[in-house]
């Protein structure tokens, strides 16, 4: 079924729209009227502090949560039953904040499982996509053969990254993924991040680092306890008074 947008948009740019989106631990509200939206080739990142429902909501979206509310993805409202499977085939993928890694294989073989859906499903272009995958991330390529636990911080983050990669997404999905790396590190992941939207595929950001995830967005919300306090541009975002004293610092003013 085919949803028009509000503005009339028919759906082929508004990747995902959510509107009134609710999720509850028993009785017990994680996240209240959640409206936003991402269009193709945008990064949109969702800062908040630790415990706002950021984590939540990514779960709730690709299907590992029951949710109240509208979820138009790709211009098709999902029902109740919809499935992860279902989901990730439509293209959109999660990269967890935990990584979820198979340690004991290698990265090459990590990354071939990231196409394992569209295999099933008759396509043969996994080979193809690889190298498009080392071409963003040659430090992979150099690490092939390497087993995925002895890798470095930053080297799980971009093999977690790349196997999301390898199934083609539409809407991709970052939980955290600054979280436990360096200063160097992390400008490295983000300035691939910003790289990927050149691909078409659109970025849903959420994180703790609220500067450097302004610096890459075109858009903003902020979660707190549950609800948006606020939204806008990025660039906005970053001299706004109540980020720069809540989530930037005395260095956002700068």
């Amino acid at each position: 079924m085919r949803v028009l947008d509000d503005d009339g948009d028919d759906g082929q740019t508004v990747v995902l729209q959510v509107r009134g989106l609710s999720v509850s631990y028993g009785k017990v509200d994680a996240l209240h009227g959640i409206a936003l939206r991402v269009h193709r080739g945008e990064i949109v990142t969702v800062i908040g502090p630790n415990g706002a429902g950021k984590t939540t909501l990514l779960c709730a979206l690709i299907g590992l949560l029951p949710v109240r509310g509208d979820i138009v993805y790709l211009g098709e409202r999902q029902d109740a039953g919809r499935s992860v499977e279902k989901l990730v085939r439509q293209g959109m993928t999660l990269v967890p904040e935990k990584r979820e890694l198979f340690a004991e294989m290698s990265v090459e073989d990590n990354l071939l499982l990231g196409a394992f859906d569209r295999y099933r499903v008759g396509h043969r272009d996994q080979l193809e996509t690889i190298d498009q995958v080392y071409d963003i991330f040659p430090r992979l390529m150099e690490r092939r053969q390497q087993m995925a636990g002895t890798l470095s911080g930053g080297e799980r983050q971009m093999l977690a990254m790349g196997r999301a990669l390898m199934a083609k997404p539409r809407l991709l999905l970052l939980d955290e993924p600054s979280l436990g790396l360096a200063p160097l590190v992390i400008r490295e992941i983000f300035r691939t991040i910003s790289q990927l939207k050149k691909l078409g595929v659109a970025i849903l950001l959420v994180e703790q680092n609220a500067r450097a995830a302004l610096q890459i967005a075109d858009y903003g919300y902020v979660l707190e306890t549950g609800e948006l306090s606020l939204e806008g541009r990025s660039r906005e975002l970053l001299t706004d008074q109540r980020v720069v004293e809540s989530y930037l610092g005395l260095g956002g003013r700068h």
